[in-house]
């Protein structure tokens, strides 16, 4: 019981920082954007604010527990106890282990400390660049990812977004393809065999994905009619509408237009393929510990920190674009007409847009969690699998999604045929994954019983003469 109370005060916690933040954030783009107007006329001030509050405040600090939470995930997987020697002696907290907190602390010190060793036959210049190429691309790509609505603050109108470019989504994958260099760059400037050899094998897993990962948002982009992620005509937004809509007490519920109930499919091929461009189990082969260790073996210190806190950043981002892509954004599946006619959010929107951004959050958290889980659950791929996944499965997936898509869209552009397509592929999905399949293990069973082998049917036969000897 006291377990379960300590959980629920964490989350309550988490959820009110997070709330905080999210209504700081808004205040201060408020504030920032009217502060270059009439100083300057020239406006950015909210993207400067989103940029130190989403991406610094939100996105590095979850990344940064993420460390953390790894850990503890993978201790209770593997029946540990996880984390519990790093405690702070400090008054009341001597002893304590904090839940593994102090750990976060020390594994900074110790990057911070750790001797910058560079091999002597390294290419200076690209060796430095390369930790710089892969964590930058990857922390630029939050930048185009809506947290939450649109409002009017101080007089300005200010989203939590650090840009809204209209090629938002192209943007996207422009930059997820730079990240490639910088894992290129790492392996070949170490002048390390294992080190080149980590650095092909991530680089020609990063190329092969990033076919099936711009074609499974062709069907998105097709279906809303935009590339945009924010703004009234972007993807996160529209996807707050109703495809069916009833009043039930006053309440409007339905079925939202998010993005998974339209594409299923096309939610599946993004996910394993994003999943693939971040290295991580089970798609590690790049720095399998008990191969090749990896196209970082030569770094130490902070620029191997860079390596590491970019993966972790890339598990946060990538949450956080399928949240505004395929799980409504910042929208409830209802109830968002409801809260939006309320009086007191009316006469204090920041108050609601700071509930929804909190809401993105929540989601955004929920799913790095279902990444720690998959990362400890299945074991690595083999590096021919990884490419027969990439190029025989996902890519042909995303064809026939693109072609079905676009026919059920010419067919009815209200996207209640494609809803109901998606809805029948989930019902498929869940079938084939889902149903115990017990059949063959069954007859497998009965067959090694009735002879097979001989293994059971000789011990039953020997049983009678066995206790008659005894």
């Amino acid at each position: 019981m006291k377990k379960w109370i300590e959980v629920s005060l964490a989350i309550g916690f988490i959820i009110g920082a997070l709330y905080g933040l999210m209504a700081a954030a808004y205040g201060l783009s408020g504030l920032l954007e009217g502060l270059l107007k009439d100083k300057f006329g020239v406006s950015g001030g909210a993207g400067f604010a989103n940029l130190l509050v989403l991406m610094l405040g939100c996105v590095m600090v979850i990344a940064t527990a993420l460390t953390l939470a790894e850990r503890k995930w993978s201790a209770m997987m593997q029946d540990r106890i996880g984390p519990n020697r790093a405690t702070i002696d400090i008054g009341p907290l001597k002893g304590r282990a904090l839940g593994g907190v102090p750990h976060i602390v020390t594994d900074v010190l110790k990057l911070l400390t750790k001797e910058d060793f560079q091999p002597a036959t390294a290419s200076k210049f690209l060796f430095n660049l390369g930790p710089i190429l892969a964590f930058a691309p990857v922390f630029a790509l939050f930048a185009i990812v809506p947290v939450g609505p649109t409002l009017e603050v101080a007089g300005q109108k200010v989203g939590l977004y650090v840009a809204n470019p209209d090629f938002g989504l192209l943007y996207m994958l422009g930059i997820a393809s730079l990240a490639v260099y910088g894992t290129s760059l790492a392996g070949w400037a170490s002048n390390n065999k294992f080190a080149l050899l980590g650095g092909v094998r991530a680089s020609s897993q990063m190329i092969s994905y990033e076919v099936a990962l711009g074609l499974s948002l062709v069907g998105m982009m097709i279906a809303f009619g935009t590339v945009q992620l924010a703004g009234p005509t972007g993807m996160s937004e529209m996807q707050g509408h109703y495809l069916w809509k009833a009043t039930v007490g006053g309440l409007d519920v339905g079925i939202p237009a998010w993005g998974f109930l339209l594409q299923p499919v096309g939610f599946i091929l993004f996910f394993a393929a994003a999943f693939a461009e971040t290295k991580r189990a089970p798609f590690d082969v790049p720095e399998g510990e008990s191969e090749i260790i990896g196209y970082f073996v030569e770094y130490s210190g902070m620029k191997f920190g860079l390596f590491m806190i970019a993966e972790f950043v890339e598990v946060v981002v990538l949450s956080g674009v399928l949240t505004a892509i395929f799980f409504g954004g910042w929208t409830l599946p209802f109830g968002n007409e409801a809260l939006a006619s309320v009086g007191f959010f009316q006469d204090h929107p920041w108050v609601l847009g700071a509930l929804f951004a909190t809401i993105f959050w929540v989601k955004v958290i929920l799913l790095c969690y279902l990444q720690l889980a998959i990362r400890w659950t299945f074991p690595r791929f083999r590096y021919d699998q990884i490419q027969t996944l990439g190029w025989k499965i996902l890519l042909p997936m995303g064809l026939v999604n693109l072609f079905v898509t676009g026919a059920l869209i010419l067919w009815d552009p209200t996207l209640r045929s494609l809803a109901i397509a998606g809805g029948l592929e989930i019902a498929l999905i869940a079938a084939v994954t889902l149903v115990p399949r017990g059949g063959a293990k069954d007859e497998h069973a009965e067959d090694h019983g009735h002879g097979g082998h001989g293994a059971h049917g000789a011990t039953d036969a020997a049983a009678p003469a066995l206790a008659a000897h005894h």
